[in-house]
C-alpha cells in the first residue's frame, strides 16, 4: 500500500538548518536579534525571517525589553518543542507515543542523576533582588532537593516583596528568612551558572562574575504590575509558573556531564 501521509509540519519546519541553529541558540536563554546574528552567522533579514516562521508555529515568543524598549528578546518554548517532538513520533507509529502525549505537554522533565563532586552553584540576578531572583533561588533549591546550590542578588537591592513570600507559600516554600542583597554581599564564591531574570540587570550591569556560563530569562517584573490586589497576585503567580518551567529545563542542563 502506497504511503500518502506527509511529515508533520513541525519536522519540516526544523529541517531547515538555520532554524535549527536558532532554536539551539535560544535553548540556552533569551537573546536579541543582534545576538542571534552573532550566534548563527547570518544577517538580520534572514534571522528575522526565520524567527517569524518559528513564531508562527508558537515555538518562539518575543517580549520587548523592559530596560530598552527598542530591543526585543526572543525565547524558546521548550515545553511546546518537547510536546511536538513526542506528537511527531506518535504520528509515525502509536508505539512511539509517550503516555502523556494525548494529554498535552509533559508535566515534568526527568530529574538529573546525582553526580560525584561538589554540587553545581547557580546565581540568579535581577535589579532589586525583591521578587524574580528570590523566587528563582527558592524554587531551584526546592526542585533540586540538595543537588544544586542556589543564590540570588541584585544590582540595586531593596527588600523582599511580600507577594513573593505569599506566592512561594502557596507552593509550600517558606522564603521569609531570605533577604535582598547585592552582588558584593556574596563575596567571591565560584558559580557554575549565572542567570539574569531582569532585562535592566542584564543590559546595564558590568559586575557579573566573569568566566561563568551565563544565560538570560526575559521575565516581566511582577512587582511593577499596578491595579487590584487580585491582578498583582496573578502577576506573581504567572512569574512563579514561568520560573518553574524554565527551572525544570535548567535542572536537566545541569545534569551529569553538562
Amino acid at each position: 500500500m502506497r504511503v500518502t501521509t506527509s511529515p508533520p509540519a513541525f519536522l519540516k519546519l526544523l529541517a531547515h538548518e538555520q532554524r535549527w541553529h536558532l532554536l539551539a541558540a535560544l535553548s540556552g536563554g533569551d537573546l536579541r536579534v543582534q545576538e542571534l546574528m552573532e550566534r548563527v552567522g547570518e544577517p538580520a533579514n534572514l534571522v528575522s525571517y526565520h524567527l517569524r516562521r518559528l513564531r508562527e508555529h508558537a515555538l518562539v515568543r518575543e517580549r520587548r525589553s523592559s530596560a530598552d524598549g527598542r530591543d526585543v528578546y526572543y525565547s524558546l518554548d521548550l515545553d511546546r518543542v518537547a510536546y511536538l517532538y513526542q506528537a511527531a513520533g506518535a504520528s509515525l507509529h502509536p508505539g512511539l507515543a509517550p503516555a502523556t502525549a494525548a494529554a498535552g505537554p509533559p508535566p515534568a522533565m526527568p530529574e538529573p542523576a546525582a553526580a560525584a563532586g561538589p554540587a553545581p552553584r547557580v546565581l540568579f540576578v535581577c535589579t532589586h533582588n525583591s521578587a524574580r531572583s528570590q523566587m528563582a533561588e527558592a524554587l531551584l533549591r526546592h526542585l533540586a532537593a540538595g543537588r544544586i546550590e542556589a543564590a540570588s542578588a541584585g544590582t540595586a537591592p531593596t527588600r523582599l516583596d511580600p507577594l513573593a513570600v505569599w506566592v512561594m507559600a502557596q507552593q509550600g516554600i517558606d522564603i521569609r528568612a531570605q533577604r535582598a542583597k547585592s552582588l558584593l554581599d556574596l563575596g567571591e564564591p565560584r558559580f557554575d551558572r549565572v542567570v539574569t531574570v531582569c532585562d535592566l540587570a542584564r543590559e546595564t550591569c558590568a559586575a557579573l562574575p566573569e568566566g561563568v556560563a551565563a544565560q538570560h530569562w526575559s521575565l516581566p517584573d511582577p512587582a511593577a504590575v499596578e491595579g487590584s490586589g487580585e491582578a498583582r497576585r496573578r502577576a506573581f503567580e504567572d512569574t512563579a509558573r514561568e520560573l518553574r518551567t524554565r527551572l525544570r529545563f535548567l535542572l536537566a542542563a545541569l545534569g551529569p556531564g553538562r
